[in-house]
């Protein structure tokens, strides 16, 4: 069920243990769906949860493609929304970027994205690095994936860090090897990131509990400990 986080901010809990993801509905005046979860994970009825129709949705921020973060676009039933993807994730979408064969999520993602992809009746707008898309700013974070992004609005110190990061038991932790694609570059992207954003409060990752207070502390510590 959705649950309100802050003034504006709900978690959609798309997620069940070892399946699924987070998503996030932000409404600042205009509303801003930040990844979707996997197909037929009730997007929908999340969404009116936290008060709001389909039809609602201004636009969509994806933090990186994987099933569990676009899936559920397929079950929107609106046309001609936004969605805003990182430049190379876009590219890996639409098969301008082939990620290596004889990489084991690079291999799963050629075959993903044949099966499982944003669709066509949405508008894909890749974005780079330091892109303002409404009040939100774009940080390019690769390593899970290579085109990575996180999305930071200043002034509702929130950041929304897809799979930048995971909690565990209260614990932040970069990403396994086994979902990514280099965990070395996640950790300078962490590391990088931390040292660059200015101070938020709620931190929403994909994976595990959102964090309400001292949320780029939290991250910086992580950055310090890896």
């Amino acid at each position: 069920m959705a649950r309100r986080l802050a003034p504006g901010v709900w978690v959609l809990e798309l997620a069940v243990p070892v399946v699924g993801a987070n998503a996030f509905l932000v409404d600042d005046g205009e509303v801003t769906l930040v990844d979707a979860g996997l197909p037929r994970f009730g997007l929908c009825r999340e969404l009116r949860d936290a008060g709001h129709d389909p039809g609602d949705i201004d636009r969509v921020l994806v933090t990186h493609y994987d099933i569990d973060h676009i899936g559920g676009l397929r079950d929107l039933p609106v046309r001609d929304v936004p969605v805003f993807v990182g430049e190379r994730d876009a590219a890996l979408l639409t098969g301008t970027y082939d990620p290596p064969l004889f990489h084991h999520k690079g291999a799963f993602h050629r075959f993903a994205r044949r099966v499982v992809s944003i669709p066509s009746r949405f508008d894909v707008r890749p974005v780079s690095n330091g892109t303002r898309v409404g009040e939100f700013t774009v940080y390019h974070t690769p390593g899970h994936n290579p085109g990575h992004t996180v999305y930071v609005h200043e002034r509702l110190r929130l950041g929304l860090l897809g799979d930048l990061v995971w909690e565990r038991d209260g614990t932040l932790t970069p990403p396994k090897w086994w979902d990514s694609y280099d965990t070395g570059e996640i950790r300078r992207s962490i590391r990088a990131f931390a040292g660059s954003v200015p101070p938020f409060d709620l931190l929403c990752m994909g994976h595990g509990t959102p964090i309400l207070r001292g949320g780029s502390d939290a991250l910086a510590s992580l950055a310090r400990r890896l």
